[in-house]
């Protein structure tokens, strides 16, 4: 039974970005949303409306990426400066910092399990980090030109990556070779990313376009041309079944996967486009622009439809072969254009100049670190005290540049309004449930299929001791026939 969908809605706006918003992403737990700006800070927005935001000070140039790790404990950010640092999302403010690349570094990714960093560059490089140890582990250099973003696959095992040599390429990440290469786009690429199971990646480009491929087929599964201008960002709904995309067209669409159409047209920003995120319940998204308006937005038409597919999902016994091609449509190649029949939403959107909650800035740690790649092997590693690059007198002094920046450290007594001791306990507290409510949520995952799959052997048991029970009654009856 097919449900009534309900328009998404302009649910919150963030003020507080001095510049041009490049990425959002929620954290896992859906009480943070982390964004980055071309003003060279990364913002932390407390879900909660009267907590306050942090503003996290220490790029030099603008912030092009950000990302949670998949416990929520960690932020990291890549910036056009060449580096990438490690921040803890909370008024601690700590920060590592990795001198990852030769040139900007243009996208940051967590693993899936937590432990490795991904990196993409103007290098042409695509870097591998460890987080735990944090040092250099390899690169992947195939990119003839610029690679604009690099994501793993949600098992690990692959990374996708696009660039401006307008090429995807399918890296195997155990024997660190490209296995694959998608170059039919007739633009630079943009962005790329896999969807929840792993079997289909996109890919957007310069050329107005977006494409999905079935990475097991290498086929084309859909082609949809229903932007003006680049897309340049875009997010798989949860489900897999909606995809929203950003565009420098200064709309937001909502595509249908699984009806292979436009839906929604969502107008709101004064100029490009250049981030949006669904949250990890799919229940909310953000988008972000050059107008530096970060704005969330609740779904809501996905209330039935996402419910009744986690159903389904939670249903499969073996997820092995996926069944993504089961649940996009239509399966051949095929060019969907801008309809009609899509719904224009268009909020009154309030100027968003002026800073708003109260934010809390940080700027440098004082244990900062600066991790370094030797040129293509193990990078040599070089800790500092105070800042990764600057000298404490002359011109470009650390002094300077935070008077430039406006950046201001407050102790953490006056942050928090706590003691440092206690508070730095509680904050350990809260990271270690966050831990145990996933792995609770992965246990109790596990132990379903684990019920499904016994239940299965039980009721196969019973059948087998039915069908050994009729032969003897087969036997005899025959017996007594023949006799």
């Amino acid at each position: 039974m097919a449900s009534v969908l309900e328009d998404p809605s302009l649910d919150r706006q963030f003020k507080g970005h001095k510049d041009a918003v490049t990425c959002a992403h929620f954290s896992p737990n859906l009480t943070q949303l982390a964004t980055s700006s071309a003003d060279t800070a990364v913002m932390v927005w407390n879900l909660n409306p009267k907590a306050r935001a942090i503003r996290l000070v220490g790029h030099t140039l603008a912030v092009t990426g950000v990302e949670f790790s998949p416990a929520g404990h960690l932020l990291a950010s890549a910036s056009l400066d060449r580096t990438v640092r490690l921040w803890t999302p909370s008024t601690k403010g700590q920060t590592a910092v990795f001198r990852a690349h030769t040139a900007a570094v243009r996208s940051v990714s967590f693993s899936p399990n937590g432990q490795q960093l991904l990196t993409a560059s103007d290098d042409k490089s695509l870097k591998v980090w460890s987080v735990q140890k944090q040092r250099f582990i390899f690169s992947l250099k195939q990119h003839t030109n610029w690679a604009r973003c690099a994501r793993f696959s949600p098992d690990g095992r692959m990374i996708a990556s696009c660039g401006d040599d307008r090429a995807v390429r399918l890296w195997d990440t155990a024997s660190r070779q490209c296995i694959n290469t998608f170059t039919d786009h007739g633009g630079c690429e943009t962005y790329v990313g896999f969807n929840s199971r792993g079997t289909c990646i996109c890919s957007s480009g310069t050329d107005n376009t977006l494409k999905i491929w079935d990475i097991r087929t290498n086929k084309l599964l859909q082609h949809y041309r229903v932007h003006s201008a680049g897309i340049n960002c875009f997010s798989f709904h949860p489900s897999d079944n909606y995809l929203i995309t950003a565009s420098s067209d200064s709309t937001v669409k909502i595509l249908d996967l699984m009806e292979g159409r436009l839906i929604y047209t969502l107008h709101g920003h004064k100029g490009p486009v250049l981030a949006v995120a669904f949250s990890p319940d799919g229940h909310l998204f953000v988008s972000g622009g050059g107008d530096s308006q970060v704005l969330m937005w609740k779904t809501n038409f996905d209330a039935f439809d996402y419910k009744e597919v986690l159903k389904r999902h939670r249903g499969r016994v073996n997820p092995d072969p996926a069944p993504h091609l089961m649940d996009i449509y239509p399966r051949a190649p095929h060019l969907h254009s801008a309809q009609s029949g899509s719904i224009e939403i268009s909020p009154c959107v309030a100027d968003t100049q002026s800073p708003h909650p109260h934010i809390v800035e940080l700027g440098q740690s004082l244990t900062s670190s600066t991790l370094q790649d030797g040129g293509g092997g193990l990078g040599s590693r070089r800790w500092r005290v105070g800042d990764d690059t600057r000298t404490s007198t002359g011109p470009g002094s650390r002094q300077e540049e935070e008077e430039q920046m406006g950046a201001v450290t407050f102790p953490l007594e006056e942050r928090s309004g706590l003691p440092s001791a206690f508070s730095s306990t509680l904050e350990n507290i809260v990271q270690q449930l966050d831990v145990l409510t996933q792995a609770v949520s992965i246990m109790e995952e596990r132990l379903t299929l684990t019920e499904d799959k016994l239940r299965e052997c039980l009721e196969q048991q019973a059948r087998i001791f039915q069908l050994r029970a009729a032969e003897p009654e087969a036997d005899s009856s025959s017996l007594s026939s023949s006799a």
